[in-house]
This record gives structure tokens, sequence and C-alpha cells, in this order.
């Protein structure tokens, strides 16, 4: 394997803000501007780029205010993520059954896709996490199909320039989401026949999922639909989005592997929540955990984990990841 040079780190902007959940609904410390995170982000002093919520905070924030201080910051928008799965949106964005609603939808993607070409961004990062159902027979599952992949499309036909990438997630806030799984939103994806779009796939709704995240990205990246990536970590239960590696480091290693075997060079990027630790120190860490897995992946013998691959011994696998890893372990 050819040894690339150290991928570029990023960082959802809302690593840096205010978390709220329905137990502390006054949030876990005070409102943070999105002037604010972006100086937050730059103390850092690995990231490179970040992906920016819309609108921003406060909304009339004018967009060049924002470009000043990612250049202050030495950083650069990558993502918009327009916010359609607030309260406006309770009974989904591209699913609602109000037809203004889902108009309405559109015309804050639509926005937010002038703001990032305006940013020079690389994709438009559509979670639609409203978008789904509850309980049995609530909804005609082939409308709200539909509508989901219609949507897509409409807003990739009117953004030639631009891709989206669909963040898929199995639930929450949904019971159950239209967009749940890779293969689910690549079929979803094939239906639009529209070349900007594409996955972001986020490891820790992956594993949520059930999936195997290495799986998932080598099916993803064999259609040529792997936009993006969002690294973190859980206990499989719940998207905990912790720091990465803090608990599944092994399917950690084999995701970034699976990425640089099948040359996927996109950027390294931190999904992390840190309700209760130090936001830029979180940061930090989960960069220091990529950093490590990047140099490990250097140490993995190649032709004895093919070798082990072909013959799907699983104990020999493990031994030759176990001694990347714990690089003092003997032969």
């Amino acid at each position: 394997m050819d040894i690339p040079m150290e991928p570029l780190f990023g960082a959802g902007i809302w690593h840096f803000g205010q978390y709220v959940d329905r137990y502390a609904t006054d949030g876990y410390g005070p409102p943070v501007s999105t002037l604010e995170a972006i100086d937050r982000a730059g103390q850092v002093g690995s990231l490179s780029v970040v992906d920016l919520t819309f609108p921003f905070a406060p909304a009339e924030l004018p967009v060049s205010e924002v470009a000043d201080a990612l250049k202050r910051n030495d950083l650069r928008a990558i993502a918009i993520t327009p916010e359609i799965y607030t309260r406006t949106f309770v009974k989904g964005a591209f699913t609602n059954p109000s037809e203004s609603v889902r108009r309405e939808a559109l015309a804050l993607i639509s926005a937010a896709a002038e703001v990032g070409r305006e940013l020079g961004v690389d994709y438009i990062k559509l979670w639609p996490g409203q978008d789904g159902w509850d309980y049995p027979f609530q909804a005609d599952y082939a409308e709200i199909w539909k509508y989901s992949v219609e949507g897509v499309r409409e807003l990739a036909v009117a953004f030639p320039d631009l891709k989206f990438a669909i963040e898929y997630k199995p639930r929450e806030p949904r019971n159950r989401m239209v967009f749940s799984g890779v293969a689910r939103t690549l079929l979803a994806i094939e239906e639009m026949g529209q070349p900007n779009v594409g996955i972001l796939l986020d490891f820790g709704h992956s594993l949520y999922g059930g999936e195997s995240p290495a799986d998932a990205a080598q099916l993803a990246i064999s259609r040529g639909r792997l936009f993006a990536i969002d690294v973190n970590d859980n206990f499989r239960g719940w998207d905990d989005d912790m720091v990465v590696g803090s608990v599944h480091l092994t399917e950690t290693v084999e995701f970034f592997w699976t990425l640089r075997r099948l040359g996927w060079e996109g950027v390294w990027q931190l999904d992390q929540f840190p309700f209760r630790e130090d936001q830029v120190q979180a940061a930090r860490d989960g960069i220091e955990v990529m950093r490590a897995i990047y140099r490990a992946i250097d140490l993995i013998d190649e032709d004895a984990l093919a070798a082990a691959q072909k013959a799907q011994d699983a104990l020999a696998a493990q031994r030759i990841i176990r001694k990347a890893l714990l690089s003092t372990l003997p032969d």
C-alpha cells in the first residue's frame, strides 16, 4: 500500500456549541453563536475544515462575517447543513403531509446551498431526521419514499454544481427513518439518477444501525457515492457521539483501513458531542486517536492480512491487527 499524506481533519461546528437534551432543557452551558463556535474550533489547532449549520446563530448573521471568522481561524467551510429537523418539520421535511411545509424545507435547503456556493463548500449535507414514521399504519411507505426521492432529486437538478450528501441513520428523532441504512440510501440515490447525490457515512449511525462501518464504506465507495464521513463512537444502543475509538477501536481501525485501501481521500471529520467534557480538548483527543490509527495502518502487514482474509482466518487477522495497534507485542 502506498503511504499517502496525512488526511485533513474536520469537525461539525455543533461540536463547539450548546447541547440540550430532554433533561437539561436549558442546555449544558450557555447558547453559542456561530462566530463563537468557529473561534472555539480554531483553538483546536489541527482542524482544517468545519461543517456549518444553517441558519447561522443569530439567523441574520452576514455570510461575510462567517467568512471572516473562518479566515482568521485558518479554517474552511467544507459543508453547510440546513436545519431541516427542527420543530417546523416535526412531521417531516421531505415527507411532511403538508405540501407547503415540504416546499418550505426545499426553500431552506436552497438558501443553504446559495450560502454554500458563496463560501465554496464541497457539499450540502442532508440529515432529514424527522422524515419517517413512529407507528405501524401511520404512513403510506410508498408515498413518503416517493416524496424523499423526488425532493432530493429536485435539489440536485436545481444545483448541478453542488454535491448533496445524505446522512442516513436508523432512528431518532423518528422511530423509523426513510434513509435508515447504507443499502436503502444507495437504492434511493440510484432511483434519483443524479451524479451529484451521495452519502455522508456517520460511523456511529452505522454502528447504531447494526452495520459494519467498514462494509458500509466499501459498498458506498464501490458505487462512487461516498462523499464524506463523520466519525465518533457509541455503545451501539444509541447515537452517543463519543470520542473516536473510545469503545470500538478495532472497528474504527478497520473503517479507516478500508478507506485507505480503496483510495478514498476525503476529510476525516469529527461528529462528537462532548456534553460534559471540554469541547476543544475532546476535539484534540479525537484527532489524536485518528492520527494514531493512521500510523497504525502503516504497520499492518498487508500481505499477511490478505492471506488471512483469503482463508477467512479470523484469529490470524486479529493477531495482525493487534500487532499493529500494540507494536510491543512479540511475533
